[in-house]
């Protein structure tokens, strides 16, 4: 029997996605889904249940290596997994992730993002404020679109001193709405925030032009994007806006995942039980 899935309707005619279409997506008003993949079979199985980005993210240290952060994961394992999930992909917008400190220097950031890029990303996400604006400049003007990542930022664990919830304190709120606007203004093609409150999200949602993607950020942002691992269950830890999908699948993985689809699009994920006040 052979180990290649039969053609389906999903792969067989869906169109590729790009930036312009989660352009008119927000403008819309319609949620689109992203979801990590780290190789070939997953990214097949994602793209085909119609979620719009796959990021391929470093969280890949924590949930294949086994790392207790994302630190560790180098340049080296990006190419490789991003180049996988390029191999597999049907149509889904393949976002990469600089790792931990491959994008200190003008020179570094340059020669890695293009490294990323001709090894199958279509975007390039970096973590960071105001302090990656000149970097978010230098990519977008050379052609390389880049997601800005804000509120918790893992590379940041040891100096953020933990997992905790972002934008709380009013004055913090209001630097990262300003930065939230430094990063669009800078070139930034879409914003991906994490662990903020659900107002926060929601206000620097509708004052961006750009596609606002959450995680841990309340039901308001144009999309959501969850940790593969933990939409299945098997993740070690699961925070507070993780729901498991596959528990109520009646078709398995792929039933999971086209759960996970439909529920972002129909408004019903995340919940209340998945957000931060």
């Amino acid at each position: 029997m052979s180990s290649q899935s039969s053609p389906n309707v999903a792969q067989t005619t869906r169109r590729a996605t790009t930036l312009s279409t989660l352009i008119k997506l927000k403008q819309s008003g319609e949620k689109f889904t992203c979801l990590t993949a780290y190789d070939a079979c997953f990214a097949q199985l994602v793209s085909e249940a119609g979620v719009e980005v796959i990021l391929v993210g470093d969280s890949l240290g924590m949930v294949l290596q086994g790392h207790d952060s994302t630190l560790p994961v180098t340049m080296d394992d990006m190419v490789y997994h991003i180049s996988s999930v390029k191999r597999g992909n049907r149509g889904a917008f393949i976002v990469g992730d600089m790792p931990f400190m491959s994008y200190a220097s003008e020179t570094q950031t340059l020669e890695n993002a293009a490294t990323l890029m001709r090894a199958g990303a279509q975007m390039i996400k970096i973590e960071g404020g105001a302090w990656i604006a000149n970097s978010t400049h230098l990519l977008a003007e050379r052609g390389i679109p880049v997601c800005a990542h804000m509120g918790l930022t893992p590379q940041s664990i040891n100096r953020i001193g933990g997992y905790h919830v972002q934008g709380r304190d009013p004055r913090q709120a209001e630097s990262m709405i300003a930065e939230a606007q430094l990063l669009e203004a800078s070139g930034a093609s879409i914003l991906l925030l994490e662990c903020v409150p659900q107002t926060l999200a929601r206000q620097i949602s509708e004052m961006l032009t750009i596609p606002v993607i959450g995680i841990g950020a309340g039901p308001d942002t144009d999309a959501q994007v969850m940790v593969l691992h933990d939409l299945l269950g098997i993740s070690p830890i699961t925070p507070k806006f993780v729901k498991n999908f596959l528990k109520d699948s009646e078709d398995g993985i792929r039933g999971a995942l086209q759960g996970f689809v439909q529920q972002v699009k129909n408004k019903q994920f995340p919940g209340p039980e998945h957000s931060f006040d």
